[in-house]
């Protein structure tokens, strides 16, 4: 969430990371290695879980075939790096796998995910030469492996908790779609924001102070961007299982809401202070989201009595 205010002419100004190269890359790969090996660890146990119930129903198969095809996809439009696109194999079946007898795509968040894909690849290519002249664009080659980790990594891990049916099941999945919801607020709220500095709504402050900051600053937030991302967010939990559940999709909502917030400062701190990077605080972030969706539906559930 970044724009210069009065930033009408093409200014350079190449984003310099508050944290010291070799710790960035340091609490990347920690992210990357962690979370990664528990999503790996996560879709082995849930086959096996699968496979000791009975012979893989044909849908398992499905899935596999759709998580590859969305894998190569992403990878091919240059919307990730191979490695990275992998991952998002990895959370895409993680996401599938919620089914106990393999998947049910109007009963998981799998059509939040390729919104999610839709949304983030549309606005990353918006105003594209504008950012790029202002230094904040992303890199042609896409999104790196820790970078999807770090905005799907929560969401994969939350998406099959609980077997079908049971209140934790429900929990999990609600909390799984708020992550998702977060990182598509976050990504198009930055990339919307960037694209637009200069314009009428463009301009950026930081969120801790409220004082104008160039485009790209962490913590800086901008009007059209916080709408955009708002948007973005709403459109992801209204494709979700939760769209005709109006308290549950508030409490997801709301958990979306209150993980931009967050992102935006720990952005504005931590961040800038240099003891944290982009990846752990969008993880971070995503974590938030999902934490209080859970809680706020968790308290909604004996009301609703909706178990999906």
């Amino acid at each position: 969430m970044s724009e210069r205010p009065g930033a009408g002419r093409a200014i350079q100004t190449r984003r310099l990371k508050p944290v010291p190269a070799s710790r960035d890359r340091k609490q990347s790969d920690l992210l990357t290695g962690a979370v990664g090996f528990l999503l790996i660890i996560k879709l082995a146990v849930e086959s096996w879980r699968l496979h000791g119930i009975g012979p893989f129903h044909k849908s398992f198969y499905a899935a596999c075939v759709f998580s590859l095809l969305f894998a190569f996809f992403v990878w091919v439009v240059r919307s990730a790096t191979a490695p990275a696109a992998a991952m998002g194999g990895v959370i895409c079946m993680d996401l599938l796998l919620r089914q106990r007898d393999g998947f049910d795509a109007q009963n998981s968040a799998i059509v939040s995910l390729i919104l999610l894909f839709i949304l983030t690849f549309a606005a990353t290519r918006f105003g594209r030469s504008r950012k790029e002249s202002l230094g904040v664009a992303e890199r042609r080659t896409g999104r790196c492996a820790s970078q999807v980790i770090a905005n799907l990594g929560a969401a994969g891990l939350l998406a099959a908790t609980g077997s079908q049916g049971t209140a934790i099941s429900t929990l999990g999945l609600a909390a799984c779609v708020a992550a998702l919801a977060e990182a598509t607020a976050d990504t198009v709220s930055s990339e919307i924001g960037q694209a637009l500095a200069g314009t009428r709504f463009g301009a950026t402050i930081l969120i801790t102070s409220g004082r104008a900051v160039p485009p790209g600053t962490d913590g800086g937030i901008s009007l059209a961007g916080t709408f955009a991302g708002i948007l973005a967010a709403a459109l992801v939990v209204m494709v979700s299982p939760f769209a005709y559940t109006f308290g549950p999709a508030l409490c997801i909502f709301s958990g979306a809401l209150a993980g931009l917030i967050f992102d935006s400062v720990l952005g504005a701190t931590v961040e800038r202070k240099g003891w944290l990077n982009n990846d752990l605080v969008n993880f971070a972030s995503t974590l938030l989201a999902a934490a209080v969706a859970w809680a706020a539906h968790a308290l909604l559930l004996p009301i609703t009595s909706t178990q999906l």
